[in-house]
């Protein structure tokens, strides 16, 4: 007998619903934490030294065969180090089929036959800011991390290596774009994956910004190479000028993506 699909319920979604509508009444102050689950793109900022931010994301991913994966607490640990650097620690834990190309956190890319994967990971690297906008030149950073699967049915440590980009322009919107590589263990040997992808953010209030991103996996060095695009809107509201909540959900755009995903994480700083 198959085991039986996990799908969003009505209760699921007005529970999001509600926690959007608290945010809405909570008092809170203007800014932006900057946080990298916001978006599949990465924040071009970092953590200014001797701040805590921490991230958490509770992912849902339909996929094309087999289980639907899902995702928690994809927690990530950002600490600044200097102006300029910040180090970064987490710690995911991943059940379904089909890997998780939705998010920042890197795992095994999975089977396509509907096979189920179950992967505990701890990732851990740094986050360097490269330029500061200036005219026609945007902010960069460079963020460099490894993940090591804790338990899993693969247990090779995948480097991942990103470069993010992106201009502030003068009504607020903000366009970002990022290329991501990870080289990582599948069930028959070693692969690379490229992630390319860019976000249009555009701020509603001074507390409330919504998003629109491209993005897409492409993996070189499988047996079967797959494409996945998706594209993505999302929102996120500052309940307080050290919280943050948000929402992001995507469909994918080619027969071999997940058909829909969901995201929603909190961003908390210290």
């Amino acid at each position: 007998m198959p085991a039986p699909r996990l799908s969003p319920t009505p209760a699921m979604l007005g529970t999001a619903l509600a926690l959007l509508v608290a945010a809405a009444c909570a008092l809170g102050a203007d800014g932006d934490l900057g946080t990298d689950r916001d978006a599949f793109t990465p924040s071009t900022h970092t953590v200014a030294p001797g701040v805590l931010l921490h991230e958490a994301s509770y992912v849902y991913i339909d996929n094309l065969a087999g289980l639907p994966t899902n995702n928690y607490p994809e927690w990530l640990l950002r600490t600044g180090a200097t102006e300029w650097l910040e180090w970064r620690f987490g710690v995911n834990y991943g059940v379904g089929s089909q890997g998780n190309v939705v998010t920042s956190v890197e795992v095994g890319e999975g089977t396509l036959d509907g096979s189920t994967l179950y992967e505990t990971s701890i990732l851990y690297g740094l986050k360097v800011n490269v330029t500061a906008q200036d005219g026609w030149r945007p902010e960069s950073c460079f963020i460099l991390e490894a993940t090591t699967p804790a338990y899993g049915d693969v247990f090779g440590t995948s480097p991942v290596a990103t470069a993010v980009a992106g201009w502030e322009f003068k009504n607020g919107w903000r366009l970002d774009g990022a290329l991501r590589y990870a080289y990582a263990e599948g069930f028959v040997d070693w692969f690379s994956r490229w992630t390319p992808s860019a976000v249009l953010r555009i701020p509603v209030t001074d507390r409330w910004e919504v998003h629109a991103e491209w993005f897409g996996s492409y993996t070189a060095g499988l047996i079967d190479t797959t494409s996945r695009p998706f594209f993505s809107p999302g929102t996120h509201y500052m309940v307080t000028k050290n919280m943050e909540i948000g929402l992001r959900v995507g469909w994918g755009l080619t027969n071999e993506a997940a058909p829909f995903f969901s995201d929603a994480g909190i961003g908390w700083r210290w």
